[in-house]
């Protein structure tokens, strides 16, 4: 499989310039270097700019509610938990409604990988800041003298802390180290977050390509991934030093691991001879 396999038809209608064609491409790049069996590879989204990107990947795919990708992600998981799932979307969609899911996804540790799509802004509805916007940040929702007074979010920070046993950050300028990010995190077994940066060019200003190009740096090879106080120091970075790259890697039991109901194999391919629900049926009517 080559990476135009995983091409649909249809033609992006993202703004020019938009940072989610360098996570499309590089999604596109890591499902090929995994060789992933496009029929049984799902792709779960929210609503939004970057959730767009499900319209456009040749794989089973699922587009949900806003910030409801990771509960539906995990329903495909446990009903067949043979297959590579994904959640895909933005910082608004996870990390404003989708936070709750977010949480629990994490300290369960179900067998996901989850990309968020994080350009700092709510893109798709005109600019209002998100939960990740930078303080002082102007837009026509956040006027000046103040411009926006809610801290943001650290994706990453929070993530290593809520249980997450994958933690990385990669950027969309640097295509090939985000197809490597990705490869790795699908490639892990337990919850992977990835934090991609990501320009908007129509309603963040101050994000720019050349902002990141100023700041990005890649986390040096003596960091200890298995270490978590050392990752967390590491996540704590952020301004004129934004570190990129794989920040933990922890092997636990996955949620999967601890039902029984699983272990026989993956319900979806159970036999349906003798069952009867007539009784469940009767209880709900």
């Amino acid at each position: 499989m080559s990476a135009s396999d995983v091409n649909l038809q249809y033609v992006p209608t993202w703004c020019p310039g938009c940072g989610n064609f360098g996570i499309f491409n590089s999604l596109k790049k890591a499902f090929a270097t995994l060789q992933l069996d496009l029929e049984q590879t799902v792709l779960v989204n929210g609503i939004g700019c970057s959730s767009k990107i499900g319209q456009y990947v040749n794989c089973y795919r699922i587009e949900t509610l806003h910030g409801r990708s990771l509960p539906v992600a995990t329903g495909v998981k446990l009903a067949n938990h043979s297959l590579t799932v994904i959640a895909e979307g933005g910082d608004g969609d996870g990390m404003g409604l989708g936070m709750g899911h977010f949480v629990h996804t994490a300290r369960r540790n179900l067998d996901i990988s989850y990309f968020i799509h994080n350009n700092q802004v709510y893109g798709l509805t005109k600019g209002q800041t998100s939960p990740t916007s930078e303080p002082g940040m102007l837009t026509k929702f956040t006027p000046p003298p103040l411009g926006n007074v809610e801290r943001p979010v650290n994706i990453v920070d929070m993530a290593i802390s809520l249980g997450a046993s994958f933690v990385a950050r990669s950027y969309t300028g640097d295509m090939n180290h985000l197809a490597d990010m990705m490869a790795q995190a699908i490639s892990h077994r337990g919850f992977a977050v990835l934090d991609i940066l990501q320009p908007c060019v129509s309603f963040n200003a101050i994000n720019t390509y050349a902002w990141y190009q100023q700041r990005v740096r890649r986390i040096a090879e003596t960091h200890d991934p298995e270490n978590r106080d050392q990752a967390r120091a590491l996540a704590g970075l952020w301004g004129d030093e934004i570190p990129v790259g794989v920040f933990l890697r922890e092997e636990r039991p996955t949620f999967a691991d601890s039902l029984a109901q699983l272990k026989d194999g993956p319900l979806a391919s159970r036999p349906l001879e003798g069952a009867d629900i007539s009784g469940l049926m009767e209880e709900l009517a």
